[in-house]
């Protein structure tokens, strides 16, 4: 279903203000031709406002070799509205006691968003600090998954941390970023 037209024009608005406030996360980049690529993708808008809606603050980090925009969450924290997730369904259907509500790649899903890499999510830490005290699930490689774990990162002490839990774990200060290639 389509954005309202209210809905897209205040999200245009608000991606059009973080985008002129925060230059440092796309240089070289013109906001004309950003809302451009978003007016021609009323899959791309529907995900960003999935985000903006849950607390993610989304910009746009860079520009893929293949010459899509980059957008993601960069709330200062792991956005408040996708916190307190297992991994995936599987961990999720595997928990028995103490489930959380849901779980961050199905979230993912339904927003209509990809997690970051570890690699965009390093690349998001050079254009400011972020999750200084939240954590947030990352895209995990398929033999980690295999094997009951899924990766997270986080920012402490100055460095950026890569680490692992079982991916049925949950907790209030971990959520999950997400991405949107336009």
């Amino acid at each position: 279903m389509p954005l309202k037209a209210a809905d897209k024009a205040k999200l245009l608005a608000s991606l059009e203000q973080r985008f002129a406030e925060y230059p440092q996360r796309h240089r070289g980049l013109d906001w004309s031709a950003v809302a451009a690529r978003l007016a021609a993708s009323a899959q791309a808008l529907l995900a960003l406002h999935g985000m903006e809606r849950t607390g993610g603050e989304p910009d746009v980090i860079g520009v893929e070799r293949d010459g899509r925009l980059c957008y993601c969450d960069c709330a200062a924290e792991s956005p408040a509205g996708r916190r307190s997730l297992c991994f995936d369904q599987e961990a999720l259907e595997w928990r028995k006691q103490n489930k959380p509500a849901g779980s961050a790649m199905g979230l993912a899903a339904e927003l209509g968003c990809a997690l970051l890499t570890e690699a965009q999510y390093r690349l998001l830490q050079t254009l400011g600090e972020f999750d200084r005290k939240t954590s947030s699930w990352v895209a995990t490689p398929a033999d980690i998954r295999a094997a009951g774990g899924a990766l997270f990162c986080d920012r402490r002490y100055g460095h950026v941390f890569t680490y692992h839990n079982g991916a049925d774990s949950y907790y209030a200060v971990r959520g999950f970023r997400g991405c949107v290639l336009v």
